[in-house]
C-alpha cells in the first residue's frame, strides 16, 4: 500500500498503456472462432459435401492463423529499434496510427489472400503493443508493484478475448457477411484513445536515463510519483544512473548479439522459454476450443456458448493471479500450473480413445479448468518473469527476443493445430492432447530446473545474482548486497568468468 500511494500514478499510466493489449487479446481469438462460424467458412473456405459441411481448408486456416504472427514478429523486431531509438510514447502512437488503416484491409477483403495481407499487417502493430506494454510497466513501477502491473497486461488480454467471445456469440445469428465483418469493425475502438494517452503519458525514466537525458528523467519520475519527495526522487533517479552505469559497463553499445552472450545469455533463455511455455502449454488445443468441439460433433451454438463460458473462466483465474503472486512466487506458480495443463491435456486425449463423443462434454469442462489454470499461472507470469529477468540496458531487446520466440513457435503451432484438427486433414480431435500434454510436460521439466525465483528481487540484485551464476534453485534463499559491487568490480567479475 505504502509503494501504492507514493507511486499511483505510476500505476495509472501503467494501467492505461496497457490497454493497448485488450485490442491484440481480441483480435487473437477471432480468427481461430471464425472456422466455426457458417459464414466465415461460406465466405472464406470450400464445400466438402454434407457431413463436412463448408470448412475452410487446412492450407487456408494455417495461412490466415500464421498471418497476424508473421507480422507480429517484425513488428516485434522493429518495436526493438523504434522504443530504444524514439521511446515507448511514440513507438506506441505510430503503432497505433498505422493500425487504424490495416483494420480496413481486413474488414474490405473480398478472398482469403486479401484476407492474409490484412492480418500480417495488423500483425506489425500488434507486435509492437505485445513487446512494449510489459516493458513500459516493468520500468516505470517499483519492485513491489512490477509483479502486478506486468502480470495486468495478462489481464488485458483476457478482457480482450472475453470481449471478443461474446461479440462473436452476439454475431452469430446474423446471416451474410456482416456477421463476422462486424467483430472486425470494433476494433477501431481502440487506437485513437491509445494513441491519446500515449501523447499525454510520460515517458520511462529508464529510457531517458539510457539516452542520458537526466533531467527529463527527474521529470518524468515527479510526473509518476504520488507522496514521494524531492529527496526520493533525487534517490530514485540516482539508483537508475547507477544501475545503467552499471550494466553498461559490462555491455556497452547493446545489440541483439549481446543478448547472447556471457551472463546474458541465461537471462535470454529465461526470457525465450518461459514465454515459449505459453504456446507449449497447449494453448493452440485448448486456450479457444470452439472449432475443436464443432468439428468433434458439438452443436455451433453450444460450442460458442461453452467458450465464452471459458473466457470468464479465465478471466477470473487472471484476476486471482493477482492475490497468488503475492504469496507465492513465480518460479512455484510457473511450474506447479505447468504440471496441472499437462496432466489435463492428457486426460482430454484419453477421454477422446475411451469415449469418443460421449467424451465431448467432460472434455469441455477440462478445457475450461485448462483455462482458469493456465490463466492463474502460465498466462500472466509470462510477462512478468520475462519484464524482470531481463537485464535493465538489454531489456527491449531481450523483451523483443523472446516475444519472437514466442511467435516462431505459435506458427509452428499454429500449422499443427489447423492439420491435427480439420476435419479434411488429419481429424485427430481430442486425441491432439496427447502431444499438446507432452510439450506441456517437458517445459514442467525445463522450469523445474532452471526457471529461477525473481519474486522481490531488485534489478542489482538479479544482475549479481546471475553474473554470480546462482543456482534456479538457490535464486529465492541468496543473500545479496546490491552494493558490494561497484562498477569496475563488476566489469571485471564479468570478464573472468567470461
Amino acid at each position: 500500500m505504502q509503494a501504492l500511494r507514493e507511486n499511483r500514478k505510476a500505476v495509472l499510466w501503467s494501467v492505461l498503456i496497457s490497454m493497448s493489449i485488450i485490442m491484440e487479446g481480441y483480435d487473437t481469438i477471432l480468427m481461430g472462432n471464425f472456422f466455426a462460424y457458417p459464414e466465415f467458412a461460406k465466405k472464406f473456405g470450400d464445400y466438402y459435401g454434407e457431413e463436412d459441411d463448408w470448412q475452410v481448408s487446412a492450407a487456408w486456416q494455417t495461412g490466415l492463423n500464421m498471418a497476424s504472427t508473421v507480422g507480429g514478429i517484425f513488428g516485434g523486431l522493429l518495436n526493438g529499434y523504434f522504443a530504444s531509438r524514439f521511446g515507448y510514447r511514440w513507438s506506441m502512437i505510430g503503432a497505433m496510427g498505422l493500425l487504424n488503416g490495416f483494420i480496413f484491409v481486413v474488414f474490405f477483403a473480398p478472398n482469403a489472400a486479401a484476407l492474409v495481407g490484412g492480418q500480417i499487417l495488423c500483425g506489425l502493430s500488434w507486435g509492437v503493443f505485445a513487446t512494449l506494454s510489459p516493458a513500459y510497466a516493468s520500468e516505470v513501477c517499483p519492485t513491489n508493484l512490477r509483479g502486478y502491473l506486468t502480470t495486468y497486461v495478462n489481464l488485458c488480454w483476457a478482457i480482450g478475448q472475453l470481449l471478443a467471445s461474446g461479440v462473436l456469440r452476439g454475431c452469430l445469428p446474423i446471416v451474410g457477411e456482416m456477421a463476422y465483418k462486424i467483430p472486425f469493425a470494433i476494433q477501431w475502438a481502440w487506437p485513437l484513445p491509445i494513441m491519446v494517452i500515449a501523447y499525454f503519458a510520460p515517458e520511462s525514466p529508464w529510457y531517458l536515463v539510457r539516452t542520458d537525458r537526466l533531467d527529463e528523467a527527474k521529470k518524468s519520475i515527479e510526473r509518476l510519483s504520488g507522496d514521494k519527495t524531492d529527496d526520493q526522487v533525487s534517490a530514485q533517479l540516482a539508483m537508475m544512473v547507477h544501475t545503467t552505469r552499471l550494466e553498461s559497463e559490462v555491455t556497452k553499445g547493446a545489440t541483439y548479439l549481446d543478448c547472447f552472450r556471457g551472463v546474458d545469455l541465461r537471462r535470454t533463455e529465461i526470457c525465450m522459454l518461459a514465454f515459449m511455455g505459453q504456446i507449449l502449454s497447449g494453448s493452440s488445443f485448448a486456450y479457444t476450443p470452439t472449432y475443436f468441439f464443432t468439428t468433434a460433433g458439438m452443436e455451433t451454438y453450444n460450442a460458442f456458448n461453452l467458450s465464452l463460458g471459458a473466457k470468464g473462466m479465465g478471466f477470473l483465474g487472471t484476476v486471482c493471479s493477482w492475490w497468488l503472486i503475492t504469496y507465492f512466487g513465480r518460479r512455484t506458480l510457473y511450474v506447479s500450473g505447468m504440471a496441472m495443463l499437462a496432466t489435463v491435456l492428457l486426460i482430454i486425449g484419453i477421454l477422446d480413445v475411451s469415449a469418443g463423443e460421449r467424451g465431448l462434454w467432460p472434455s469441455g469442462g477440462l478445457c475450461i479448468f485448462w483455462l482458469f489454470v493456465y490463466s492463474l499461472t502460465i498466462g500472466p507470469l509470462a510477462y512478468s518473469i520475462i519484464s524482470e529477468t531481463s537485464s535493465v540496458r538489454l531489456r527491449p531487446l531481450s523483451v523483443v527476443l523472446a516475444r519472437t520466440a514466442y511467435q516462431v513457435t505459435n506458427i509452428v503451432s499454429q500449422v499443427l493445430y489447423s492439420y491435427m484438427q480439420n476435419s479434411t486433414a488429419w481429424d485427430l480431435k481430442g486425441k491432439s492432447g496427447f502431444f499438446w500434454g507432452g510439450t506441456a510436460a517437458l517445459m514442467f521439466l525445463w522450469a523445474f530446473f532452471r526457471l529461477p525465483e525473481i519474486k522481490g528481487r531488485t534489478y542489482e540484485e538479479l544482475d549479481i545474482l546471475f553474473a554470480n551464476k546462482t543456482p534456479a534453485r538457490q535464486f529465492a534463499t541468496a543473500h545479496v548486497d546490491a552494493y558490494a559491487l561497484s562498477v569496475p568490480a563488476a566489469e571485471k567479475h564479468t570478464h573472468t568468468e567470461k
